[in-house]
């Protein structure tokens, strides 16, 4: 018997897009770990390379459809070598991708992640390029079409992980809301929410491994509903309460929430249990009536409005963000401006402002005529952000000497990196999801620390830390 390790294939995957990307790369690496495969971050050492795709904006797949071009050669170099695209834009395209960039190996959709492994191998085997997608929705039955959208097991990789103590937990797949821009739907499949026991043992093994803080998610997470064998049903409240039971767990959020769905038994789960982030990600997209009918966002501004004062009397200091679009079809300036106005009256945390782009597939993209001239979504984008920052300031502002407990993540962005035992610039969030920036030793990363507010800028809130004995090395 050979006394010799077998040789680990070197894996590399790129990553783009949402957290739902993050967590099925983080997925399918562990699935792969238990393949014989090692992570390298040198593409060129590489075995393997896997590229996880997002199709909500045209930039994604443009920045993917480059990076196959960039490699085209590297595979001349290395006929051996295997080459992935995984997720939305493979759901989306499907042959597209390998009429464009023959040189691929495997095509995979969200909903047949599970097979990648499978794949890898056939491609060699047959010296053929391999595909594996979902069906499309109008195929067959909502039972048919959800089956092929299946769900794999959790094998978790803490090694894709933002960091070693913060994982994400996917509650649900899928989406039922057919928003007229959205082209989720078609490459993620019907709304299929996964069991709450199924969920729980999940993050308490997560919680077992070191994990501290867990994020749940879902394209609408508070539409969440399973039921159990017993026949009762689990709304996001309920799993909320479970998951608050589990040790070692220190904190929970959840995005991204749907405003129809925002119901009272949630916002007082937030209010009641602890562990639970004081922050929630809403989007509005639109703070005109006309434009949110168009996008069918089924929801009109009176009822975001009165969304907005239920979170504000139930959860006082919870923090609010959203999502606008400027430009989507129709948008007057008349309509653009209800949508300041709206900003003005939600003093969001922060927005996340997007330039409508027409995306093939969706209904915008076939209902309505891209009229809005890209000057006029430029300025619309600027003076949306524009006005938010400041917002953002003021209320940041408001939270100068106050002490937030806060989750160390690591090194800020502009810091040039800490040493060990050095005292360095750390960042990491609070409860209600601001950044906070301060000084502090490498041995606070992944703890929770307060921290007094002494500055604020429009995204980043800056202090330093209460006790000054844990930003002290030890003796």
């Amino acid at each position: 018997m050979s006394d010799v390790t077998p040789k680990r294939k070197k894996l590399y995957i790129e990553t783009v897009g949402c957290q739902m990307n993050l967590l099925d790369s983080e997925l399918v690496v562990g699935k792969l770990r238990n393949e014989g495969y090692e992570l390298t971050d040198d593409i060129g050492k590489a075995d393997t390379i896997l590229y996880n795709t997002c199709s909500v904006r045209q930039h994604a797949e443009d920045k993917i459809y480059s990076a196959l071009g960039r490699i085209k050669q590297l595979k001349q170099l290395k006929p051996e070598l295997t080459i992935g695209v995984l997720g939305c834009m493979a759901q989306k395209d499907q042959k597209q991708i390998l009429k464009r960039a023959p040189h691929v190996d495997i095509v995979v959709g969200p909903g047949q992640l599970a097979r990648v492994p499978e794949l890898l191998v056939l491609a060699k085997e047959q010296a053929t390029p391999q595909m594996a997608v979902s069906l499309p929705r109008t195929a067959g039955s909502n039972e048919t079409v959800t089956a092929s959208f299946a769900e794999y097991d959790p094998i978790r990789e803490p090694a894709m992980r933002p960091t070693p103590f913060q994982a994400f937990v996917r509650i649900m797949m899928g989406c039922d809301k057919f928003c007229t821009y959205c082209i989720v739907p078609s490459v993620r499949g019907p709304e299929q929410s996964r069991p709450a026991a199924v969920i729980v043992d999940e993050a308490r093994a997560l919680a077992d491994q070191g994990v501290k803080e867990i994020t749940l998610l879902g394209q609408t997470v508070n539409s969440y509903r399973s039921v159990d064998a017993s026949g009762r049903t689990f709304r996001l409240s309920d799993l909320l309460e479970r998951l608050h039971e589990i040790e070692g767990l220190q904190r929970i959020k959840f995005i991204t929430n749907f405003p129809n769905d925002m119901t009272d038994d949630l916002l007082q789960a937030v209010r009641d249990l602890p562990r639970v982030s004081r922050y929630l990600h809403v989007p509005a997209q639109s703070g005109c009536d006309e434009v949110l009918k168009r996008m069918k966002r089924t929801y009109s501004v009176a009822l975001y409005d009165d969304m907005l004062d239920r979170i504000r009397a139930t959860v006082p200091d919870a923090a609010v963000s959203s999502d606008f679009i400027v430009g989507f079809p129709g948008e007057s300036e008349a309509s653009f401006e209800k949508s300041m106005r709206l900003v003005e009256r939600g003093r969001f945390k922060n927005s996340y402002i997007f330039k409508y782009s027409p995306r093939q597939g969706t209904k915008a993209d076939t209902l309505f005529i891209d009229d809005i001239p890209e000057e006029v979504k430029k300025r619309r984008n600027n003076d949306l952000l524009v006005l938010q920052t400041a917002i953002s300031q003021e209320d940041n502002r408001r939270l100068i000497g106050q002490n937030l407990e806060v989750l160390v993540e690591g090194p800020s962005k502009s810091s040039k990196g800490v040493a060990v035992d050095e005292i360095g610039q750390f960042s990491g969030r609070s409860s209600c999801d601001r950044i906070v920036v301060f000084e502090g030793h490498e041995r606070l990363v992944g703890q929770f620390v307060p921290v007094t507010i002494e500055d604020a800028s429009g995204v980043t809130l800056f202090g330093r830390v209460v006790t000054m004995d844990l930003v002290a090395p030890r003796a």
